[in-house]
């Protein structure tokens, strides 16, 4: 089931002038990306990529079978560089909004000798910032002909804009916009004044027609195409949500695959059709016909293997954590390689031992690693400093205390648990509201106790055995708080903090119905438990498979730098990588071809742009 705190979830502007208003009881708005009290939309930081970039540390220099043919620093603002596309000897480098709003736009680079890159233009943005979306080709249509470069808005500050722009970059070092923040800009029943934020874009040209499909961060509705056959005048002209739509692409267990939403996509001609695949986050991978695309068909999509086979390689036995995050076809079309963003080496298990049922919480304060958490549950209202007071735990026992979410922070509630005393852990279950109710979030939260939320208020209120209905919740006539004393017991409860390595990558068959799911690969640190801290983000990021060979895929792996792949025997092997002196952050990859030889294009967050080639004979 959908994480339904996304569906409705309110525009930067308008969340920000109700949160500033104060607005933190019973939901008049919807939360975005992060609220007041320090929750945090999972699906919205995903999009937003709060948790891109940890700083510590970093992996030892080396190479194998790659040579660097050059690199060009574009900021000194570590985690400033986004994604990065390549179309017709120019590099296009998102300049990200993620660590502040200025200089946000896009580098472009001349790299028609790739050995020397020169800097040929930026096109600057005010408020607003590109990030997963850079792309740019080729449309000739009755409405225009000329190169375009398409890419994601994302609000970062004042006069910010969502939305896809388009510019045209025919001649790139003198890049004209033709369209600026053009996308959905319908909410529900409602008419906005600015269009829906995206988290990326991708164009293509069909014949007559060119499109693009943005991935809309605030709706359920999360894949919008747009007619761009005249780029100036770009309409939306449908939006769908795929696990709607296509039920079939929702996995029923385990429990934890429950944020889902689109977050990538690529389209590809193959046998005269448009086929995406789309990335969609804990569905999994999607392959659609999208050659009208007002009527999208369902071709196939791949399911999480549990447990999760790539722990399982290193010993671990873990659910999968899902996380559909980029992928694209190989060259011949006979595979999907996807790639699994996670940030967290480490999984809460949690669970209601009275009622043999999950708890779906994160880790707010975590929990010490291979530790578990097993007591009695006990309820404690708001905890906030204008609520009733928290009554102590026993010093004698296990006990949780069980919160509430809404009015203060998380902090504040965390504190006055802790001044309370004689408790071992908290928990916070979510508030009413239609951005709340059974959706679950994270939290940021400062304190000493371990601190797990936010989980569904449904799931808070069976703890004390009171019956919960979510219709009623969302639409505000349900009880605006458990209906229970300050100080009840309820069930036993336990937790624990397991290592599951980083994110990885998929191999697929690419076929019809279920892909069948041949290998998957990780580098050897990630899932090395001593490598889960101090060498920073040792998840894969992207996927560019060869334009030459059927069997080669470049990789972006942040903090585990450049890597290659070659499928053998329905297997992904690694033959090359490329990691810097000092460590790289590489973020996004993309092939290009020069002088007949194939070249890859790498974004480091921290520095710019790396040229690569693969030397390997394999």
């Amino acid at each position: 089931m959908r994480n339904k705190g996304r569906q409705t979830a309110a525009g930067f502007v308008v969340v920000a002038s109700l949160l500033a208003a104060g607005i933190t009881g019973v939901a008049q708005a919807h939360d975005g990306v992060g609220s007041t009290d320090g929750a945090i939309d999972n699906a919205q930081a995903t999009h937003d990529h709060d948790q891109h970039g940890g700083t510590e540390g970093h992996l030892p220099a080396s190479s194998d079978d790659v040579r660097l043919v050059s690199k060009l620093q574009l900021d000194t603002v570590e985690g400033k560089i986004a994604d990065v596309g390549v179309y017709k000897g120019y590099a296009y480098l998102a300049s990200w909004g993620g660590v502040g709003c200025e200089n946000t736009g896009v580098h472009v680079v001349d790299i028609r000798n790739p050995g020397k890159p020169k800097k040929a233009a930026f096109i600057p943005q005010t408020g607003s910032a590109p990030g997963e979306g850079i792309q740019t080709i080729h449309v000739s249509t009755p409405a225009f002909t000329g190169d375009i470069l398409v890419t994601n808005n994302e609000i970062c500050g004042d006069g910010g804009v969502g939305g896809m722009n388009i510019y045209d970059v025919t001649d790139p070092t003198h890049p004209k916009t033709l369209a600026n923040g053009v996308g959905d800009f319908t909410l529900g029943d409602e008419t906005t004044e600015l269009a829906r934020q995206i988290h990326s874009a991708f164009a293509w040209d069909a014949g007559d027609k060119a499109y693009a499909v943005l991935v809309d961060n605030e709706e359920g509705t999360d894949v919008d195409i747009m007619d761009i056959t005249d780029p100036a005048k770009a309409t939306l002209v449908a939006e769908y949500d795929l696990d709607e739509t296509f039920p079939q692409i929702v996995q029923g267990a385990p429990a934890n695959l429950s944020e889902i939403f689109l977050h990538d996509m690529v389209v590809k001609r193959i046998n005269g059709r448009q086929i995406m695949v789309a990335s969609y986050w804990d569905a999994g991978y999607v392959t659609l016909d999208v050659t009208d695309p007002k009527k999208i068909k369902y071709i196939g999509d791949t399911d999480f293997a549990d447990p999760d086979p790539e722990a399982a390689e290193s010993g671990l036995t873990v659910a999968p954590e899902g996380n559909g995050h980029q992928a694209e076809f190989t060259l011949d079309n006979r595979y999907v390689i996807g790639a699994d963003e996670d940030f967290s080496p480490y999984a809460l298990s949690a669970r209601n031992v009275t009622d043999s049922t999950d708890i779906t919480a994160g880790q707010g304060i975590p929990l010490e690693p291979g530790r578990t958490v097993t007591g009695g549950s006990v309820y404690v209202g708001g905890a906030c400093d204008a609520d009733p007071a928290v009554p102590a735990g026993d010093p004698a026992a296990v006990d949780v205390a069980v919160v509430e979410r809404g009015v203060c922070t998380f902090n504040e509630k965390a504190a006055n648990v802790e001044a309370a005393g004689g408790y071992d852990a908290i928990l916070v279950f979510n508030r009413t509201g239609t951005d709340a109710c059974d959706a679950q979030s994270g939290m940021t939260v400062e304190g000493t106790l371990p601190t797990f939320g936010v989980a569904p208020r449904g799931q808070g209120f069976a703890i004390f055995d009171q019956p919960y209905s979510e219709a009623d919740c969302l639409a505000g006539t349900g009880p605006q708080t458990l209906p229970v004393p300050v100080g009840t017991k309820g069930d036993q409860l336990t937790f624990a903090s397991n290592f599951d390595g980083w994110g990885y990558a998929h191999l697929y068959r690419n076929e019809r119905g279920k892909m069948t799911e041949l290998d998957t690969y990780a580098i050897p640190e990630a899932h090395d438990p001593a490598y889960a801290s101090g060498f920073g983000d040792l998840s894969v990021h992207e996927v560019a498979t060869s334009q030459v060979r059927p069997d080669l895929g470049y990789f972006a792996y942040y903090a585990g730098g450049f890597r290659v792949t070659k499928v053998k025997n329905n297997k992904l092997v690694e033959v090359g990588h490329y990691i810097d002196k000092g460590g790289n952050n590489f973020w996004g990859v993309q092939t290009f071809n020069s002088a007949g030889q194939e070249y890859v294009a790498a974004s480091d967050r921290d520095y710019g742009l790396y040229i690569f080639k693969y030397t390997g004979r394999q």
